[in-house]
């Protein structure tokens, strides 16, 4: 008899004024989802229910808190360099996430758009290879389970404006000026 995979961890860190979940497996190393903290959800509850829907299988092993010294792969470490300045701190990090083709090239190409860099989503859609599939590549933000790490909040509209974020506009804002993207 297998035994059951280890729960995943979570690790907590302060980004731009507010708290930052990062769920990770054990044993890889590999983000599965992140995100902030809200007024409307201070303990990222729905952090686990993104991920419970988009990917069940993963959810189902259960999250607990990561104790000191159990972090081999270093993510706190990563996103507390983020937060002090070292934009591309968490450029290093493992993420992994169910995806369909398309997506999979969106998430890529996100990942490619440097800190102090913003994107339109028409931009976002060429990169990943289908200039026609801007909605595609919207949606690919909308679905992405590893905020941040894949970074949707670097994708604005055509018009400059900074469009929506899961997490709410003002951390979307202040994660741009953090990486110097806006003023």
């Amino acid at each position: 008899m297998t035994a059951a995979p280890a729960p995943l961890r979570r690790t907590v860190v302060t980004i731009a004024g507010h708290p930052f979940h990062a769920l990770w497996t054990p044993e890889d190393g590999a983000i599965r989802a992140a995100g902030f903290a809200t007024a409307d959800d201070p303990g990222a509850i729905g952090l686990e229910e993104r991920l419970a829907r988009l990917d069940p299988a993963t959810s189902a092993r259960g999250v607990a808190d990561a104790s000191s010294g159990e972090d081999r792969f270093g993510i706190a470490a990563s996103l507390e360099a983020y937060a002090a300045g070292e934009l591309d701190a968490i450029d290093r990090l493992a993420v992994a996430q169910p995806e369909t083709p398309f997506r999979g090239e969106v998430w890529r190409a996100l990942r490619g758009v440097a800190a102090g860099e913003a994107v339109t989503y028409t931009e976002l859609a060429a990169r990943a290879g289908r200039p026609s599939a801007v909605r595609a590549a919207a949606s690919g933000c909308a679905t992405n389970l590893v905020a941040l790490v894949v970074p949707c909040h670097r994708i604005v509209r055509r018009d400059g404006g900074l469009g929506g974020y899961l997490f709410g506009v003002e951390i979307k804002e202040r994660l741009l000026r953090h990486e110097g993207a806006i003023a």
